[in-house]
């Protein structure tokens, strides 16, 4: 439309502010765990908002889980009115921590390098990519629109890599995400910038630990051996829990394809005698392992009930024992999080939907994500069902090696966030 071209001119305008602005976050590596530079990352931000107009709060998460003196868990929420009155709320939120950087790299994970048309570093595309798309969005919609009606808030948030309590999930119990406040919400995750997210997967974390008796490595019918016990619960996965997993489908649209059904992953096994310390030269002591633990990561459909995916692991277990009237076990909850789903015809999902279609001249694939990402708190915390995720970057590139995102893709994005503020706000 010909009156988009001033702002979409505005944002192509300022593609060198957003590769320095995404260089300017990869910079600070803000590690997760344990939390490192939270803060500064907050801080960073807040000085460019505020000179922009922002009303900025810095929030810490006092008391969320991994919240602590050496590692507060600091948030950032920024907000600026528009001067045509009353209207609706948009809120981008973006996680501002990364996970590890790990080996593999051939350029500094923390140096936001630019070379090909992208931008290099850890946090790139996962996603500090997308909280630059946001922050240049609102820059140019209120430079060229300064009358437009209701709100727009950024928030750089703590601890999505690992759960979101001390970020999302933290500034939803304090009523940041109350449908009366903001009114639709775009999370910049990289899920390419032709898609829009419309939820997740369920998940439920669990361990489960099989118990035994310690005895003399050499007499080994003394004890009772926890780690064949685990053997036999690990068999009985492969016999009967996989290929049961296999068969359940969704209609939801996972991708990729692999994850439209329901899946499971063994994420840890330790049994017996734990590992010493580096430089440990002696022989580990000759006993039956009295304890073995796996820790189960299970994905889970939006047709399955939560109640009947634990049910399936007890059945489980209960199988085992029938078979081995020795073993003792536990299972234990570590974390859940129920499927989620935007619907189709929620205003922020059409307003995306005809951003796309007019700055990249295609229809946008609506997805659903495999894993879960702050959606979920916004959902079930705050009650507001109008979100989606929506931003640049490639999904597969998240926490490798070599991890970037590409230049055009974060402008473009740029575009669409800016023209669905102008469709909802202006």
């Amino acid at each position: 439309m010909k009156d988009d071209a001033p702002l979409l001119d505005a944002v192509t305008a300022r593609t060198d502010d957003l590769v320095a602005l995404t260089r300017d976050l990869i910079r600070i590596p803000t590690l997760n765990p344990p939390g490192r530079n939270y803060r500064e990352i907050c801080d960073y931000l807040a000085a460019r908002l505020e000179k922009r107009g922002f009303a900025v709060e810095l929030v810490r998460a006092t008391g969320a889980l991994a919240d602590s003196d050496r590692h507060p868990r600091w948030n950032l929420v920024a907000r600026i009115e528009g001067t045509g009155g009353p209207g609706d709320c948009v809120h981008f939120n973006g996680h501002h921590d990364v996970v590890e950087a790990g080996h593999g790299w051939t350029v500094d994970p923390f140096g936001g390098e630019v070379r090909d048309g992208r931008v290099y570093g850890r946090g790139a595309c996962d996603m500090k990519g997308g909280i630059a798309s946001a922050v240049i969005a609102a820059e140019a919609f209120v430079d060229i629109h300064p009358g437009f009606r209701g709100a727009i808030e950024i928030s750089a948030t703590a601890d999505e890599e690992s759960g979101g309590f001390g970020g999302v999930a933290y500034l939803a119990e304090q009523g940041y995400f109350d449908p009366a406040r903001v009114q639709h919400v775009i999370i910049p995750e990289p899920l390419n910038k032709d898609r829009i997210c419309l939820g997740h997967r369920g998940v439920w974390w669990a361990e489960i630990e099989t118990q035994g008796r310690i005895a003399h490595g050499s007499m080994p019918f003394l004890g009772d051996c926890a780690v064949r016990h685990m053997g036999a619960v690990l068999a009985e996965m492969e016999e009967t829990l996989f290929p049961l997993l296999a068969g359940k489908r969704t209609e939801m649209p996972v991708v990729p394809d692999g994850a439209r059904q329901s899946t499971l992953n063994i994420n840890a096994i330790h049994g017996g005698e734990p590992e010493q310390e580096d430089g440990y030269t002696g022989l580990p002591a000759p006993c039956v392992p009295d304890r073995c633990r796996i820790t189960i990561d299970r994905r889970f459909l939006i047709e399955e009930d939560l109640g009947e995916v634990k049910a399936e692991i007890a059945s489980l277990m209960e199988r085992v024992r029938a078979r081995r009237p020795e073993l003792k076990y536990e299972i234990r909850d570590l974390f859940e999080v129920r499927p989620t789903m935007t619907d189709r015809d929620a205003p922020v999902v059409r307003t995306v939907e005809a951003a796309i279609a007019r700055v990249l001249d295609r229809h946008a694939q609506f997805v659903v994500s495999p894993g879960t990402y702050d959606q979920k708190h916004i959902d079930r915390i705050g009650r507001l069902k109008n979100c989606i995720a929506y931003g640049p970057g490639i999904l597969d590139l998240a926490h490798q090696p070599d991890e970037w995102v590409g230049i055009d893709d974060m402008a473009d994005a740029a575009k669409v966030m800016a023209l669905t503020l102008k469709e909802l706000l202006a």
